[in-house]
């Protein structure tokens, strides 16, 4: 049998697709364990659930990182940075913020790369094979993915998206969704890559939203989708079944497409 593999966990809120991958755990149907639950608020309330199951926890305050930051002079600020800080290598690569708008830009690398460095140091005592962002409500930059996914041909940061992606990316998939009139719903489990939610689809799942659903019905239903999916993709990852392919189209007006896609292999 291949050896359990060791999954850290990032959350912000209630953990329940934590729970959803340690409960897969333990009934043997992911062969991994869980290494350690990250948040970047203290109120989290998965944290609790972490320690319930004897996981290691930390936190690292995104909120009173980021004030300080702003409160804090350039000569404060610059002292904070990581020393392996590049804004101009890290600026290039992601695509989350216009290049455009300089002063958000510069605060966003910033403060991201201080908190970034902080998970970093608190992750480090836990080797991990995948990390799992389980609810985690903070986009990450090329600082910390980079240092994640060292070989970028097998990307090992997996989210989880209330959406059916490309649709609907940020942070309010089922809001979008829903007030947009869609006939169907949805959420992903993706690789994550230098933008938002844009990263190679894993696996997703689909529900029907039906005449007299609230908002609350479908993230009720989403969420039901959520705990089967996420454990599900954890499971192939856990497997090896899960490899990144380059693919090229040519469009009928002769452009050329190309995207990295996950293939989901035969088991060994």
């Amino acid at each position: 049998m291949k050896k359990p593999i060791r999954i850290g966990a990032l959350i912000s809120g209630t953990g329940s697709n934590l729970d959803a991958i340690m409960g897969a755990c333990g009934r043997g149907e992911i062969n991994g364990r869980v290494v350690f639950t990250g948040a970047d608020n203290p109120a989290a309330k998965g944290l609790e659930k972490a320690k319930k199951a004897g996981i290691p926890t930390f936190v690292v305050n995104y909120t009173e990182i980021i004030a300080q930051f702003k409160a804090g002079t350039d000569r404060e600020n610059l002292a904070k940075l990581p020393s392996d800080y590049d804004p101009e290598a890290i600026s290039a690569k992601q695509s989350i913020v216009s290049r455009s708008d300089k002063h958000r830009l510069r605060t966003f690398l910033a403060t991201r790369s201080i908190a970034e460095a902080e998970l970093l140091k608190a992750m480090a005592p836990y080797p991990f094979d995948l990390l799992v962002l389980a609810g985690f409500m903070r986009n990450l930059t090329p600082y910390f993915i980079d240092r994640v996914n060292t070989d970028p041909a097998n990307p090992r940061i997996m989210n989880i998206h209330p959406a059916l992606l490309p649709a609907f990316p940020g942070t309010d998939g089922y809001g979008d969704t829903f007030r947009y009139g869609c006939k169907v719903g949805g959420c992903t489990v993706h690789f994550v890559d230098y933008g938002e939610d844009s990263g190679p689809i894993i696996g997703q799942r689909c529900f029907p939203i039906n005449d007299g659903d609230t908002l609350e019905a479908v993230k009720k239903k989403g969420l039901e989708q959520e705990w089967q999916l996420f454990p599900e993709c954890v499971r192939l990852f856990a497997e090896n079944r899960l490899k990144t392919v380059k693919m090229t189209h040519n469009r009928a007006n002769g452009e050329i497409f190309t995207r990295t896609v996950v293939k989901i292999v035969k088991p060994a």
